[in-house]
């Protein structure tokens, strides 16, 4: 027995029960089972055979084998190891001095070490809290607006939901049945483009009214610079690269000099500054030499040993073109759909059928009747390679020129604190986007290197011998297959990283009361988290299917294509409902309900769902950001001082939410912005 008034019914009693703070998972699953025991019953049935329970049991299981979720845990892992190291303490304070003469250098700081930590972690409570910690009293201390840096901890702590790797990305792609690997190369640049939005805000206050933001005095901000150091500064301007390289050909000029540990300066220290100084060259000559080789060297050869096969497919399948088109399909009756399978079916439903009329896809601006362009070379890209790599040699030029002491001593914090984390995110999404690993797989990659660095932060030494063996092994291991050269370092990284991580954590993990305490924690929210994530599933896999069963989605698709909207007025209209949405709800409760919902409809009018599920991912900031259930604005006051309060931190979180209105708008006249980079790595 099924009515569509009971699957609508079903839709506003998990509304209303989640407003009423009942567990999502398990009332989600409550009320599939009981509608579904309506659907399934049959009169002088035994309630035993009904169906309702085999139906359970096939989307418990469905959920268990579904191979995209095998990420999420490992990436929570990564995110809260990071978090429970204290690693960020140290990254705050170094970038702060780096951006010490900004106007609202603080809030500046703050959000931007919100969104570096909520890019690696990925957990926007767990980001929100620790730079509320960090970041609040010193802010307020120095005399800033409450709104102004409540309004930069909760803004740049969502942002880890959006930009790579997302645990949020990652949940849409299980539900939408899309590849998370398209999701995250679609989120890069909307996500940066949101925090450009945010820093614009922020500056521009802080540039029109400077009362909210008062610089700091001097001395929060001076770095000490040693007395060697000092020695090696020329000039009225105290510049100290030459001085440095000076030394570095004659030690003599710092005889007697001692170091901050009171020993003689030697050679080391000397070796140890020039790495130092090298570091923005090589990060700077490594990303252009990995962009060249990737556009270049490694598609282009791709592209042109593919374009033969595909001028024949094309050859044989002309003759093809010229037969009858396939009659439509006789419409079926509403079916539940395993969760996840919406890109199968629709794929298997459209092979070989004409494409229906209606309105142009809403995908890029590039011209559909063209091939695609993956794995070609960008038109003007060696000119603007050749332009953006002189602009960079010019900067780096000017960079070293004016060094002091001062600034060597800050760029120093910096590649203590920032490049090893850096580096690490950085391999983690390269390795995904370029089509290296799996999403799960380099999900592995950062859970090692977080363990990594957590294990580096408080044994350095040790660490540090056991990469070199391990790296050694691991380049013997690789010659003796007969691997190429990147394979060789490929091999070498990783087993100087397991061997670095796994050798001393083990020795260290009994006699360290901290290191125990930080994997035993970070292991235990790991389980829980994901235990909360996929009994979400199991229950979004129920609600749904029961939701289909009574007919609910064919009424509310019946319902939107009578109203005859355009492809911009149906992505106007689920965004709209979304961010109405987000109000009431949290982001997880929208997209394994309600996305569902919205997802069967993108055919119809030709919406690209990598470009919706961006388009969601970026909308539901504002999830975090509305009353009343803005959940950063409760992190925050949890952890700020008692003055503050909620209605402070509200306020300033108003305008982020117009920001992120203004960020949709943008990738609606644009969606090239989204599109572009997924097009050009993986094809359209």
């Amino acid at each position: 027995m099924s009515d569509p008034a009971l699957g609508l019914t079903m839709l506003g009693l998990i509304v209303a029960a989640i407003m009423m703070g009942f567990p999502t998972a398990f009332t989600l699953m409550g009320l599939g089972m009981i509608f579904g025991y309506i659907a399934f019953w049959v009169p002088g049935g035994h309630w035993y055979d009904n169906r309702i329970f085999d139906l359970i049991v096939q989307r418990t299981y469905g959920v268990m084998t579904n191979d995209t979720l095998l990420s999420v845990p490992l990436f929570v892992f990564m995110g809260y190891i990071m978090e429970r190291a204290a690693l960020v303490d140290r990254m705050f304070h170094s970038v702060q001095l780096a951006f010490r003469r900004v106007p609202a250098s603080l809030a500046v700081t703050t959000l931007l070490v919100c969104a570096f930590w909520g890019i690696a972690s990925g957990i926007v409570g767990a980001v929100v809290v620790l730079m509320g910690v960090i970041a609040m009293r010193p802010m307020l201390n120095a005399g800033y607006d409450v709104k102004l840096a409540s309004g930069a901890i909760t803004a740049g702590g969502t942002l880890g939901i959006l930009i790579p790797p997302s645990v949020m990305l990652i949940v849409y792609a299980a539900v939408a049945g899309q590849s998370i690997v398209k999701l995250y190369a679609a989120a890069m640049l909307p996500g940066f483009f949101l925090t450009f939005l945010y820093l614009v805000y922020i500056l521009g206050w802080a540039i029109i009214n400077p009362k909210i933001a008062p610089k700091l005095p001097p001395d929060q901000y001076r770095v000490k610079v040693p007395e060697y150091l000092s020695r090696l500064e020329r000039g009225r301007a105290r510049r100290v690269v030459g001085g440095v390289l000076a030394a570095a050909l004659r030690p003599s000029l710092l005889g007697g000099a001692t170091g901050p540990d009171g020993r003689p300066v030697g050679y080391r220290v000397i070796a140890h500054n020039l790495l130092v100084l090298s570091v923005p060259l090589l990060l700077t000559v490594g990303t252009f030499a990995a962009t060249w080789w990737y556009v270049v060297v490694y598609n282009a050869p791709e592209v042109a040993t593919a374009a033969a096969p595909a001028s024949r497919v094309a050859a044989s399948a002309a003759p093809a073109a010229t037969a009858p088109v396939a009659a439509p399909a006789p419409a079926t009756e509403d079916k539940p759909q395993e969760l996840g399978a919406a890109a199968e079916s629709e794929s298997e439903t459209a092979e070989g059928a004409k494409k229906p009329e209606g309105p142009e896809e809403m995908t890029s601006l590039r011209d559909t009747s063209v091939a695609s362009d993956a794995g070609k070379i960008p038109a003007h890209f060696y000119g603007w390679f050749w332009g953006t790599a002189a602009a960079c040699g010019l900067l780096l030029f000017f960079y070293f020129w004016r060094m002091d002491g001062e600034q060597l001593e800050i760029l120093k914090e910096l590649c203590a604190s920032v490049v090893p984390l850096g580096v690490l995110t950085v391999v983690v999404l390269a390795v995904i986007l370029f089509g290296i690993c799996t999403a799960t797989e380099s999900a592995a990659i950062g859970a090692l290197g977080a363990l990594y660095l957590a294990v580096m932060s408080k044994f350095v030494r040790p660490v540090l011998w056991w990469s070199l063996i391990g790296f050694v092994v691991g380049i013997t291991l690789g010659i003796y297959e007969g691997e190429d050269f990147a394979s060789l370092l490929v091999a070498g990284s990783i087993g100087g990283t397991l061997l670095g991580t796994v050798v001393p954590g083990l020795w260290y993990l009994r006699s360290s009361v901290e290191l125990r305490q930080n994997v035993k924690e970070s292991t235990f929210l790991t389980a829980k988290t994901t235990a909360m994530v996929c009994w979400l599933f199991v229950g979004s896999a129920l609600f749904s299917a029961v939701f289909a069963l009574h007919g609910g989605q064919g009424l509310i698709e019946r319902w939107v294509l009578s109203m005859n909207l355009s492809p911009l007025g149906f992505q106007f209209l689920a965004q709209v409902i979304i961010f109405l949405l987000g109000w009431p709800l949290e982001w997880t409760e929208i997209i394994v309900i309600f996305c569902p919902i919205f997802i069967p409809l993108l055919t119809h009018f030709n919406v690209d769902p990598i470009l919706f599920g961006t388009m969601v991912a970026v909308n539901l900031q504002a999830a975090f950001l509305s009353p009343p259930v803005a959940m950063s604005a409760f992190y925050l006051k949890g952890v700020s001082p008692k003055h503050v309060t909620l209605n402070q931190i509200f306020a300033g979180m108003m305008p982020y939410m117009l920001i992120v209105c203004l960020c949709l708008v943008f990738m609606y006249i644009w969606p090239g912005m989204t599109l572009w980079l997924p097009e050009f790595l993986y094809g359209k």
